[in-house]
């Protein structure tokens, strides 16, 4: 170890204790949309284990799983109003309350994982956590990287474009994701996140769209049997923290829970890289089927790119501010 890193451990442990010292005792409420073992869970369990670590276990994070508080949106507002403290949930039920966000939906925008954690943690990410404290009252302090969403049915395999046609598919309640089927030619079934197990168990409706890792959480694989390995939508899952709650902190904790929201944010990266595979080895040994769409998946791009990205320009903050992203992305 370097002479600089000796001399500076002492120095950052005895800060650490002072920031811990200064701490009162305090007990925080997480909502969790999905089940215990996703990733929204994982994000929060590792937030929660940082947090009682930063302050030798006076703050803590109970988690509930499962939508007890609520269901997504609900939370939202819940957190603007300071009755609820933390809340983990899809990036899509964050659009209502700040329309900006939704650029992180837009369909085949993010194209991996790497993508994802740049433009989250970069400048893009740093303003649209400030527009969510503008606009919802919320603020983002964490993100669950959960994989790309891809298509479940229980009828038949999806390879193109046609073999969907006739297929009724839930998705949640926001304009971009409907869009994106209509493009394909579906009228899909919006459905609240609560309802969707029943309605795939009842054949309400025939499918639905998840990364891998939810699908494996919600223990789709008992009323779906195929999947189709679309990657049109990266799942982007933020933790957000209430700002009158946030506000209500001394600065040294303001600064401990960014930091615990920051360093369960490298965990959940690093969860996904390390489990996806061995998600989907189960779901195929549970049997479920896996194929990939025809020919590189062109048909679905250019359906939704071309009809669906110009409808929502003015909402992502016009045609510039989306060219901006993906030239930082390196890409044309």
């Amino acid at each position: 170890m370097k002479l600089k890193q000796k001399l500076l451990m002492p120095f950052a442990l005895s800060m650490g204790l002072l920031m811990s010292s200064m701490v009162s005792a305090q007990t925080f409420k997480v909502a969790i949309g999905d089940a215990q073992g996703g990733t929204q869970y994982e994000l929060a369990k590792a937030f929660a284990e940082k947090l009682s670590e930063k302050t030798d276990g006076k703050a803590k994070a109970d988690l509930f799983p499962n939508s007890q508080l609520g269901d997504e949106q609900d939370t939202v507002n819940d957190a603007a109003m300071g009755l609820l403290d933390f809340s983990v949930l899809a990036i899509n039920n964050v659009t209502p309350f700040s329309p900006s966000v939704a650029i992180l939906t837009l369909p085949y925008l993010i194209q991996s994982v790497d993508e994802a954690k740049e433009l989250t943690l970069g400048p893009v990410g740093q303003e649209l956590t400030k527009n969510t404290i503008r606009d919802a009252g919320v603020r983002i302090i964490g993100w669950s990287y959960s994989g790309f969403r891809v298509l479940t049915n229980s009828k038949r395999p999806v390879k193109t474009l046609e073999d969907l046609k006739g297929l009724v598919i839930r998705v949640p309640k926001n304009e971009i994701m409907v869009s994106t089927y209509n493009a394909w030619g579906v009228n899909p079934n919006p459905l609240a996140w609560t309802e969707t197990f029943t309605a795939l168990q009842q054949r309400v409706v025939d499918g639905q769209d998840n990364p891998y890792i939810t699908v494996a959480a919600m223990k789709f694989d008992e009323v779906q049997k195929y999947i189709t390995n679309i990657r049109y939508l990266f799942s982007l899952e933020p933790l957000i923290i209430s700002e009158q709650v946030f506000q209500s902190q001394t600065p040294e904790m303001q600064q401990i829970i960014l930091d615990a929201g920051l360093e369960a944010t490298e965990h959940s990266f690093n969860y996904l890289n390390e489990t996806e595979k061995k998600i989907k080895e189960e779901l195929v040994a549970a049997g479920m089927e896996i194929v990939d769409p025809a020919n590189d998946e062109k048909e679905w791009i250019e359906a939704a790119t071309s009809q669906v990205w110009p409808k929502f320009y003015d909402v992502v903050g016009g045609k510039e501010r989306l060219d901006e992203v993906i030239k930082s992305l390196n890409r044309s």
